[in-house]
């Protein structure tokens, strides 16, 4: 009885792992379709596109939540003049989280 509840644990465990790996791939995903769209409104193509979508992936390691990828991205559309609001931003944000999903699981 004991195996089998060892098992499981593990079995969870590595489950919770596996999520956790997902969850991140997902919201890393998202950033950067954030980050290629945000681009495209601010004029920017190919290098320069790709650049910035990656300050907005790395933004997002500054603490948990979207809060800091908000802060990054609110300011650079000031900075750019961008016809674009808050809640535009967020609601592009939940758009693109299970667009990201989709695509990790494709990959999987």
């Amino acid at each position: 009885m004991a195996d089998s509840f060892s098992k499981r644990e593990k079995g969870e465990e590595l489950k919770f792992e596996l999520d956790q790996q997902l969850l991140f791939k997902a919201e890393s995903r998202r950033n950067k379709l954030l980050g290629l769209w945000l681009a495209e409104i601010f004029g920017l193509t190919d290098d320069a596109a790709n650049t910035y979508a990656k300050e907005v992936v790395i933004s997002d390691l500054d603490e948990p939540g979207i809060e800091d990828v908000m802060r990054k991205v609110m300011s650079d559309i000031e900075k750019h003049s961008a016809p674009v609001t808050e809640d535009q931003v967020r609601a592009k944000i939940g758009e693109l989280e299970s667009v990201a999903i989709d695509q990790i699981k494709a990959e999987i």
